[in-house]
């Protein structure tokens, strides 16, 4: 049996999230759900004055998770076997791209906040199950790159119909 050390493995598996059943991704998707949608019922998001903050949240989870999938991701595939359901680090990643694209007219009430944030959620998870191209494409690829890319396009898709969702709105 493949060993990898225990805080390869707390990455890749977004703190064990990964073992969850059913649905091992919609697990690992929820961390940064819970980290963002507080932020922005206190005003720390889209259109207001600590943007930023949120921004660099996201975006260093989103690195920390990412580079986990591309450094760690042949040793997880190794254990596990191809693009394996224990690894939800991608889903983490992921779902902080759609959460980063959430428009500022999307946040401007509670009621409104809570539904953008639960758009990001559904439409990532939408998009990261049915992996529309390029998404399903990407799995093709061996190792990490081909754990994680999938779920780039699939928060980016998702982010980008949360922009048109907004637009028509």
């Amino acid at each position: 049996m493949i060993t990898m050390s225990r805080p390869s493995e707390m990455l890749l598996t977004t703190g064990g999230l990964g073992y969850m059943r059913p649905a091992s991704g919609t697990w690992g998707s929820l961390p940064p759900i819970i980290i963002a949608y507080p932020m922005l019922l206190l005003g720390i998001g889209p259109g207001h004055d600590l943007a930023w903050v949120y921004y660099l949240v996201l975006a260093l989870i989103f690195i920390i998770y990412s580079g986990a999938c591309v450094l760690l991701g042949h040793e997880a595939e190794a254990k596990w076997g191809k693009d394996p359901s224990e690894v939800v680090a991608d889903e983490t990643a992921g779902q902080c791209l759609t959460l980063m694209m959430i428009p500022a007219g999307m946040c401007s009430c509670t009621l409104t906040t809570m539904g953008a944030v639960m758009g990001a959620f559904f439409l990532f998870r939408g998009f990261d199950i049915l992996k529309p191209w390029p998404a399903g494409a990407m799995q093709k690829i061996a190792g990490g790159w081909g754990i994680l890319l999938d779920d780039i396009f699939a928060g980016i898709m998702a982010g980008i119909a949360l922009i048109i969702l907004n637009v028509i709105n």
